[in-house]
């Protein structure tokens, strides 16, 4: 079984001597700046990062924060480490995102206590990630085994994260929004691919297995403890903004801001492709579409945002961005 890596940050380099002698049952590296030790996060991925805050050039606070903001690192435990033993430079280590502080000189036992216990959270959070990404998985087979739904998930996931950035969310909150987007419709994996190609010429008994996937998405995400944030989402991104939606009519201000962007992000990707019912519509035709429902299904501040980041679209498709795989 090969060791856990621990990347030990720190400008000076009998610092690094000294925490790599206190830890010789692990695979440690190391990197002398804030430049070098985001190189070394992103190349290898460390399973732990033993970082020194105060250094000069670009300094522990900011590796921390990038790495916290990014969702490829962010399930890296960062243990912080400090000269400065105040309580100011532990708080603002924890809310940058560090899992951990403490104090220079270390105590040994104290330092592989700490790595240990973030260890273990580490094996907990790679396990809750793999049953996260084998949802997703699920989502997008659902989703590309009709031709007309192929890849629906992921271009919503690409307009939604678009029109939080406009509504100016904060980036943990868009990759909330993103992950919702990426699982929105797994509800319909109970749904009967009959009625599913039918389209629009439903019975009412047919309707309402087609308006019973939200809760059955809710249900099925619910299993994870990391869907928790997002449940509301999956389950009222069908909501209307004049209450007159499913599955809880829900009005206004009462739906989930992330359910509001999301319904539009997926409404505008169903308009713009093939349905059985329907041939694409061009984008143009699909934003008035929304424009005429602004106020009545979708929230009208958004769809005006909506509106003109497409119409302001720089031609980077969805298919090319990273941040929806």
């Amino acid at each position: 079984m090969s060791k856990p890596k621990i990347l030990i940050v720190d400008d000076q380099q009998p610092n690094i001597a000294l925490l790599k002698s206190l830890l010789p049952d692990y695979d440690t590296t190391e990197a002398t700046s804030g430049r070098l030790a985001l190189k070394q996060i992103s190349d290898q991925k460390p399973d732990l990062i033993l970082l020194d805050v105060m250094m000069p050039g670009i300094d522990g606070y900011s590796v921390l924060s990038i790495v916290k903001n990014s969702a490829h690192t962010r399930g890296i435990p960062v243990l912080a480490v400090s000269a400065l033993g105040g309580m100011d430079e532990k708080l603002k280590s924890l809310a940058k995102g560090a899992d951990g502080f403490i104090i220079k000189p270390v105590n040994p036992q104290e330092l592989k206590a700490k790595i240990k216990a973030l260890l273990r959270v580490k094996v907990l959070h790679d396990e809750l990630d793999a049953a996260q990404k084998t949802l997703i998985s699920i989502a997008a087979m659902l989703d590309d085994k009709h031709l007309f739904r192929s890849g629906h998930s992921c271009r919503t996931a690409h307009y939604a994260v678009r029109l939080a950035r406009l509504e100016l969310l904060q980036s943990w909150q868009q990759e909330e929004i993103r992950l919702a987007a990426l699982v929105h419709d797994i509800g319909y994996v109970t749904v009967p691919e009959s009625i599913l190609l039918q389209g629009d010429r439903l019975t009412p008994e047919e309707l309402a297995h087609i308006q019973n996937h939200p809760l059955t998405g809710e249900t099925i995400c619910s299993a994870l403890a990391s869907f928790k944030p997002v449940l509301p989402y999956i389950r009222h991104h069908h909501e209307n903004y004049d209450g007159t939606g499913y599955p809880d009519k829900l009005k206004g201000a009462a739906i989930p801001l992330g359910a509001r962007i999301l319904a539009i992000a997926d409404a505008y990707d169903a308009l713009t492709n093939d349905r059985p019912h329907r041939k694409a519509l061009s984008p143009q035709a699909a934003l008035a579409v929304l424009a005429n429902g602004a106020g009545s299904r979708w929230d009208p501040g958004l769809v005006a945002l909506f509106c003109r980041l497409i119409t302001e679209y720089n031609g980077t498709g969805p298919e090319s961005e990273t941040e929806t795989t």
